[in-house]
This record gives C-alpha cells, structure tokens and sequence, in this order.
C-alpha cells in the first residue's frame, strides 16, 4: 500500500493542470496590473515548503522583472510592530492552508500599510484569502499527507506563471502549458540509486544554486521530517565558506545541477567533492554523463526545478519507508502549524 505523501506526489501533474484552467486568467490579471504600475520592491510571507517556493519566485522575479525580493521575517510585524514603508510595494504570501496567524496577521498589517497584497494559497477560502486584496488558489487539492508535496509544485507553477504573464513571456507560458506532461516524464525516472546509497545515512547535504537552491531547501526538509536524516542545504557558491570541513570518507551530498549558468560550477563541485571522499549522488539531466541521478527537462530551463523536486518526491517517500517510517506521519509534526 502506497503512502499519501506518494500518491499526493503523483498528483502534481494533475494539480498543475487544473491551475492552468482555474486560475491562469486571474494570475494574467494580476500580471498586467503590476506591468501597469511596477512595484520598487516585493515581499514574500511564508514559512516551510512554501518559504522555499517563495525563495523560488525572487530569484525568478529578480532574474526576469528586476524588482528585489526580499523575505520577510514576520515577527517584525507580528511582534515588534515595526512600521515599515510598503505603499504601493508587492507583498506575496504563500500558504497551503492560509491558516496560520502570522500569516494572516502580517499580511493585514502590510495591506494596512498600503502593499498591494496577494495570496497564493491552497484553501481559497482561508484567512489568509480573505486578509489580502488579491487571492489565487493553487488548486493542488486537499492534501492529507503531513509532507506538502503537490502544493509545493504547485506554488512553483503559480508563482512562475506570474511572473511569465508580468513579462509577456510567451516561450515560459508555452513551456507553463507543456508542464503537467514534463511532470508526468519526471516521475519515470529511476533514482532508487539514492535509497540504496541513503537508507542508513544520518546526515547529508543538498547542494543546488540559482533556481535549483529552492528545490535544494526543500529537500533537505523533507529528509529531515520523513526520513529522519540531518539534512542541511547550501549553496554551491557558500559550501566551500566552512560547510566543507564537515565533509569526511562516506559523506552523503546530493547535488542538483540542472540546466542554467550554474551547472557547469556545480558539476565541478560534485568532481572535487568524490576526490574529497564524499558519497556524491549529482541530479543532471541524461546529457551529463557523471551524474547518478537523471533530471527531466522542461520546455523551459526556468521549470527544471520543478521537474527535479517531483522526482525526488517520489524517491523520498520511498527512502522513508525504506528506513521504518511512516511518511504521512513524521515526528512532533501537524500538518498545520500555528506561529505567531
């Protein structure tokens, strides 16, 4: 009998699709107002899965609108009560049960201050919707298993689709409309090589850079919360900053080196890393012929880290109950997490 987290997996595709018919025209909308009259600056408000989503949408933001992105640490809001200056500015948060009150809390206290707040959530008629002047749902579905998989793909989707209709971006939005299918190849590929190398493992690092950091972050929780691995993600330009010391005979690193600028650095990361006496498993697409791990490509290289974060999906509920675990049921976990 399969687990939730793996059959929610599977759904990503479908997910995906539906957000295409459902909420496609109201992210355009979104898009042409923001072309209309360009934010300084954007924010974003999320917390787990959805904060590496988020980390996601400002690199893609930055990288094709130019408008900074910065993460906003809510207590600033929530407990100091700081009086930040954001009229006019873009304040996105993404949630997939828009039920926690920091969220909701900071949200209305950035729409008070005059942002132009959105929300990309899951249950549309949540707080959190109903705290900000726009709502777009994710239409994953409900997902029942603790680890957020489909929502977090679909975050991805729903944050990149706003940024293709903000530029008029017709080679992403084609490659947007291709993706459920580039999901469905992305859940073929063979990575039972990383549950051999990891189902005794304690600890490893997740390497990713650029877009690929995101699908890196996100790894790194999920085998921490289903797999019970200490698991830390890092940059491929920071490893070398002092996380390198750690690294000894046998030492797990999963590196993702999709398509982009940054692969080339990145598979040269992996080569020092194996002459060092790592365990490398290096995620590449099938024309790297180092790798360990093959990752699908999208239409557009902007989407690979979605592509690459369902196939891990699928092998980290696998290495979950390869280790004893429940992969719906992770430790001291609830699927919604209330903060202040």
């Amino acid at each position: 009998m399969s687990s939730l987290m793996l059959e929610e997996a599977l759904f990503a595709a479908e997910a995906v699709a539906a957000q295409h018919m459902y909420a496609d025209e109201g992210l355009a909308v979104l898009a042409r107002e923001l072309a209309k009259a360009p934010p300084q600056l954007a924010l974003t408000v999320a917390r787990g899965s959805s904060d590496h989503a988020a980390n996601y949408f400002a690199y893609l933001a930055m990288q094709r609108t130019g408008t900074p992105v910065v993460s906003l640490p809510m207590s600033l809001l929530t407990l100091h009560h700081a009086p930040l200056q954001v009229k006019n500015q873009l304040a996105v948060a993404l949630s997939q049960s828009g039920r926690s009150p920091d969220l909701v809390d900071t949200m209305s206290a950035l729409s008070a201050a005059g942002a132009r707040t959105v929300a990309l959530v899951n249950q549309p008629d949540s707080p959190l919707a109903a705290a900000c002047e726009w709502s777009l749902p994710l239409c994953a579905g409900t997902e029942k298993s603790v680890a957020a998989t489909k929502s977090y793909i679909a975050s991805l989707s729903a944050v990149a689709r706003l940024v293709a209709h903000w530029q008029q971006d017709e080679a992403l939005l084609a490659a947007l409309a291709e993706l459920p299918d580039a999901l469905q190849q992305a859940t073929r590929q063979d990575w039972s090589p990383a549950i051999e190398v990891l189902q005794r493992a304690e600890r490893i690092m997740v390497v990713g850079r650029g877009l690929g950091f995101a699908v890196a972050l996100e790894s790194a929780l999920k085998f921490k919360e289903t797999c019970a691995i200490q698991a830390e993600a890092f940059s491929g330009a920071e490893i070398k900053h002092g996380p390198m010391a750690l690294i000894d005979t046998g030492y797990p690193l999963l590196v993702y080196a999709p398509r982009g600028p940054e692969q080339a650095g990145l598979i040269a990361l992996a080569d020092e890393m194996r002459g060092r006496g790592a365990r490398v498993l290096l995620a590449a697409p099938a024309d790297i012929a180092s790798r360990d791990l093959t990752l699908a490509v999208a239409g557009d290289e902007a989407l690979d880290p979605l592509l690459a974060i369902q196939s891990f999906y699928l092998m980290a509920a696998r290495l979950s109950e390869a280790r004893g675990l429940n992969p719906d049921e992770p430790r001291h976990l609830n699927k919604v997490t209330c903060t202040l």
